[in-house]
């Protein structure tokens, strides 16, 4: 139960300030900026990181978790248990944006910009790099693991910087999921609900042809 409500609160707070950023730079003119919103997200997943990393391995992101089980570093009895309790804290953090923010259209729902093919090309290269990053550090010495946090957050930051402007650079069902449903914007759902899982699916043999490999979870 500590691993489940510590990854519905921090896919809570990663939402509420990752997607509050987007409303909030609407709102006021673009006072955050699209810079702003992209280290918004990268500090966010760099704090949680640290502070529940050691309880639930912080995923916050289902294809994470899709992923980390591929990989056989994530027991498969607990893939159903981690799914409801991300999607839970997504919800409750775009309703509570929704509360604060009654006029807004998506609430920072991920809609593209370009065409489908392209956001959905640039979600699974963007997860895999992710997937990849986050793999690498389940076999990293103690030394290099204390850096997780600011390298993953980083890498979130840098990818959200450069493709934003054409998918949003989700990388999370969950991130998606949660501002659309609420605020009834479904349309592109598709793309980022299967695009992050395929992406990071195919990390896993990549991370395998570099990496050491250790004993994994059992299933």
């Amino acid at each position: 139960m500590r691993k489940l409500v510590a990854e519905a609160f921090g896919t809570y707070a990663l939402i509420f300030t990752g997607t509050g950023a987007v409303v909030i730079n609407d709102v006021s003119g673009g006072a955050i900026t699209h810079v702003g919103v992209a280290l918004t997200f990268g500090l966010i997943v760099l704090a949680m990181i640290y502070t529940i990393g050691d309880v639930s391995g912080c995923h916050l992101n289902p294809a994470v978790t899709v992923g980390l089980f591929t990989a056989g570093r994530f027991p498969g009895s607990q893939i159903l248990p981690y799914f409801c309790s991300q999607v839970v804290g997504a919800i409750l953090a775009s309703l509570t944006l929704r509360i604060m923010f009654p006029t807004h259209p998506t609430l920072g729902a991920t809609i593209p910009t370009g065409s489908a093919f392209q956001s959905f090309v640039l979600e699974f290269i963007l997860t895999l790099i992710l997937m990849y990053v986050v793999l690498s550090f389940t076999t990293a010495s103690k030394e290099a693991a204390a850096l997780a946090g600011i390298v993953i957050g980083a890498v979130i930051a840098l990818e959200a910087m450069f493709a934003g402007p054409i998918s949003g650079a989700s990388m999370n069902p969950a991130r998606s999921l949660a501002p659309a449903i609420v605020s009834l914007r479904v349309e592109p759902l598709w793309i980022y609900l299967t695009a992050p899982i395929f992406g990071a699916i195919a990390a896993v043999p990549l991370w395998r042809c570099t990496h050491v490999q250790t004993r994994p979870f059992p299933q």
